[in-house]
């Protein structure tokens, strides 16, 4: 299989088995001496204090397995669904998945969101139906929910693929594969032609296996890890120039910065010199000045890595996760992201730059937290999945800093966007400064942010002011009018800008942009946006009438049930302020038959958005930094234009092309 590492992540509803699994692997290949449970709080991959004390996964943590000719990184993610942004950006490094399915209850909600996750990141996935050992365990009915949920594309493997290929697999690779589908219907199939066309279609997504057995009795286990080093290959370029993503970004016992990267091409060494570009754009140069090798809690230091291994380094002061290193694309914008943010309560007695400073530690290993200090409310906000994440981040933030936080109850995160294209003009000039800018406003597509075009003409302006101007556009988060929500689904343009000679800084351009951007908000039609969970309820027929009055008072939508026996499935979409706090709704009144799945589906327009700005009672005007007046200077002296009046004392013609 040559001399690459492959990565392999585990992942799960919460309580299907997965971390159970994940050390028989360790234990099977001699990783571990002996085999952990979580209820004995003593897992080789469960190993913080929070970890062990609640018995879940919050943590990707990783370890190193040796099996056969090959090398694995396993990383073990997090399976309850208020961390997963955890295991998201653990799903970046991963070569191949492996989802853990409860034999007795089988696809569950969580699952079919990993599912959909593996499948944005195009991850090829082996399914193992675990807890076969339990009574009303069916891997058969299990198997049947894998294809009607998730893929119609998996098959059983019973045993190892070493002692042969059963007919009823080698029948399901070939109609996948054209080549192996005509040696198979001449006769010419053999068992080497067959597994090459496996490994094919595994890495490519076309086959999925599904592998059964129990990991509390270990059985089964050693089955899979047999057909894991027959199926899973990667080949890699060590020899070329490096490229690698940073995966996670951790700070040591100690305080030093970690950065965890996949070495996806290349090599590299202590004291490389890498370059890449920070948060906010600017492009820096840094040296690596160590190489840690992680197994659990433990690091060998090495003074070299190659293609495929996961590493962390240390000497990178400033990349930000899922940020990448030499030719690699852009990382994608997550698809699971938080629905909710709380206010972090302290003690006013303690330095908000002090707590600042730790949060926004916190905040460099979790990108999903969007740590945000809001000046004209002297209030410090962040944004979370859920209740259990605040409870675990306030243990952290204890435990790391000695600091005693608490959290306000979690709120709705809306967000806001505009409904036409508006130009925005903004002219920075008190006495000694100069910068104006013209700004494109215009609604991008649902889920995609703030995106900067640049279609100023070099003889309008300096590309350097340029590049600034796309930098003010995207490094911070913009606020909307209505609610003071985030800017969002938005595409921003630089039509044109003017500079001078002489009085131009950087800074000026700072505030020329923000006046722009604010000032074409004035213009626009602003529409106020809400988060949608997509939902999926299970309950008793005899349910029916009382869930859908439920949905509707919601104001939510839904398909009509389909009905399987006495079980009736409802699909649909409603908002997460209404549907939040339905799940132990519906445990209650079907006395824990029935399910409900919700899955974060986005933003929509707000159904009761005028009930919410008022609730709200924003002062747009009330924040002296985001503001929508223009400067301007005569005879000596620098005075303030209203945005409705600002149009008439710009100094740049508008480029006529805008389309506005």
């Amino acid at each position: 299989m040559g001399d690459t590492n492959i990565t392999i992540g585990l992942l799960a509803h919460v309580d299907a088995g997965k971390t159970t699994f994940a050390e028989q692997l360790l234990y099977h290949t001699n990783s571990i001496r002996s085999r952990g449970r979580v209820d004995h709080k003593d897992a080789f991959l469960d190993s913080h204090e929070l970890e062990r004390a609640r018995g879940i996964t919050i943590f990707a943590d990783q370890a190193v397995m040796t099996y056969g000719d090959s090398a694995y990184d396993l990383i073990d993610t997090p399976g309850h669904v208020d961390f997963s942004a955890e295991m998201e950006r653990a799903v970046q490094a991963m070569d191949y998945a492996v989802i853990i399915v409860s034999a007795v209850e089988g696809v569950e909600g969580h699952t079919e969101t990993v599912w959909q996750l593996l499948q944005a990141y195009g991850v090829p996935v082996l399914f193992f139906i675990n807890k076969m050992d339990r009574e009303g365990a069916d891997a058969a009915a299990v198997l049947e929910e894998i294809r009607h949920h998730l893929t119609p594309d998996a098959v059983i493997l019973q045993g190892s693929l070493a002692e042969g290929i059963s007919e009823e697999v080698l029948e399901f690779a070939a109609e996948r594969d054209e080549e192996l589908l005509r040696m198979y219907l001449d006769g010419l199939a053999d068992e080497e032609s067959a597994i090459r066309s496996l490994r094919t279609l595994v890495k490519t997504r076309c086959l999925f296996p599904v592998m059964c057995g129990s990991a509390l009795q270990d059985r089964g286990v050693k089955e899979f890890l047999a057909n894991l080093g027959t199926l899973a290959e990667v080949n890699r370029d060590s020899s070329g120039e490096l490229s690698a993503r940073a995966v996670k970004i951790r700070h040591d016992a100690q305080g030093v910065r970690l950065t965890h990267l996949k070495l996806l091409q290349g090599r590299l060494r202590v004291r490389d010199e890498i370059e890449y570009e920070s948060c906010g754009g600017e492009r820096l140069r840094e040296k690596i000045t160590s190489i840690r090798i992680y197994n659990g809690e433990k690091y060998a230091a090495v003074d070299e890595a190659r293609a495929g291994q996961l590493v962390a380094v240390t000497g990178l002061a400033s990349l930000p996760a899922g940020a990448g290193i030499g030719h690699i694309g852009e990382r994608k914008p997550y698809e699971l992201v938080a629905a909710l943010k709380s206010k972090v309560l302290f003690d006013p007695a303690v330095s908000i730059r002090e707590v600042l400073r730790c949060f926004q530690l916190l905040d460099a290993e979790d990108p999903s937290l969007t740590v945000n200090w809001d000046e004209s409310l002297q209030e410090l906000h962040i944004h979370v999945m859920g209740v259990i994440q605040l409870e675990v981040l306030k243990q952290v933030v204890y435990d790391r800093f000695n600091l005693a936080v608490s959290f306000g109850k979690p709120e709705i995160l809306y967000k806001e966007t505009v409904a036409d294209a508006v130009i925005g003009s903004g002219h920075f000039e008190p006495l000694g400064h100069y910068a104006e800018v013209h700004l494109k406003i215009e609604p991008g597509p649902p889920g995609s942010g703030v995106k900067f075009v640049n279609d100023c003409h070099p003889d309008d302006l300096g590309v350097g002011y340029q590049h600034l101007i796309g930098q003010h556009v995207t490094e911070k988060e913009h606020r909307g009018l209505l609610t003071g929500s985030p800017l969002t689904d938005v595409v921003v343009t630089l039509l044109t800008g003017r500079s001078h000679n002489k009085h131009t800084s950087g800074g000026d351009f700072r505030e020329a942009t923000l006046r722009a951007l604010r000032q074409g908000l004035e213009k626009a039609q602003n529409v106020l946006l809400e988060p949608v969970y997509d939902f999926k309820l299970k309950v008793g027929v005899d349910h029916i009438g009382r869930v859908m009055s439920d949905i509707q008072q919601a104001r939510g939508v839904f398909d009509a049930p389909d009905i399987e026996g006495d079980t009736a499935v409802i699909t649909g979409q409603a908002p997460v302020a209404t549907m939040m706090d339905y799940p132990a709704e519906v445990a209650a009144f079907t006395k824990g038959k029935g399910a409900l799945t919700l899955r974060l589906a986005g933003y929509r327009p707000c159904g009761n958005a005028e009930e919410v700005i008022a609730a709200k009672s924003y002062d747009k005007n009330a924040d002296p930094e985001y503001t929508s007046t223009s400067i301007f200077c005569a005879k000596g002296k620098g005075f303030s234009v209203p945005w409705d009046e600002a149009d008439r004392y710009m100094h740049q013609e508008t480029a006529k092309r805008t389309g506005v």
